[in-house]
């Protein structure tokens, strides 16, 4: 049976999440609450020595890394796959190039946007504000020149894309119309809130305390 130790609000556990859905997996959600510090119990930390979620055990197997545990799904579980297929090496390399600028810079640059939004007006940096703002916005600009008649990011539906599902979908709440002039990206958009596996997922929010 497969454990996710997971934070509903974290982004990168909302990617293994997604993962799983698409594949019809069973699994047993372990909450860990990030902001009760149970990230660093020492039964959490036995699983993850950097004390980060989320983390998947299934059976005797112990994966932690939201991309890791997602390449281990795949091998292991390889139906409906959430690469492109085996011998379509630049594919599954542009796949893999979009997850991990979905991880290292967009959804951090996000995350700083959510921690700045969610302070009280009269503390908020504006210099700063404007900054992530314009960066988020380059990065939707960059992205709606790469779907130029592409349904998805790299073929069909896959890790490029769930990469970037859980911040992309809660701009909104931070003042940030990610289709306004970008038909490309809300197209994909719209197609992305089609799949049953992000409609259901939980804990879509800006929430600083999960905001990496």
């Amino acid at each position: 049976m497969i454990k996710l130790y997971d934070f509903l609000s974290c982004p990168y556990g909302q990617k293994v999440r997604i993962v799983l859905a698409e594949k019809s997996l069973s699994y047993d959600l372990v909450p860990v609450d990030l902001t009760q510090g149970e990230h660093r119990r020492p039964e959490f930390l036995r699983l993850n020595p950097f004390g980060r979620v989320p983390v998947l055990v299934d059976d005797d197997t112990v994966v932690y890394d939201s991309t890791i545990i997602n390449e281990y799904l795949e091998d292991e579980y390889p139906e409906p796959p959430v690469l492109p297929a085996v011998g379509s090496s630049a594919l599954r390399s542009r796949a893999r190039l979009f997850e991990d600028f979905a991880d290292t810079s967009f959804t951090p640059q996000v995350g700083q946007l959510i921690v700045e939004v969610s302070k009280p007006e009269a503390d908020r940096d504006q210099n700063r504000l404007q900054r992530l703002h314009q960066g988020v916005e380059r990065v939707l600009d960059y992205l709606n020149n790469e779907l130029k008649g592409q349904q998805f990011l790299a073929g069909e539906f896959s890790v490029a894309d769930i990469g970037f599902a859980p911040r992309l979908l809660i701009l909104g709440e931070l003042g940030i119309d990610a289709s306004a002039n970008r038909a490309n990206v809300d197209g994909w958009i719209k197609r992305m809130l089609e799949r049953p596996s992000i409609q259901g997922l939980q804990g879509i929010s800006a929430d600083p305390v999960a905001a990496g």
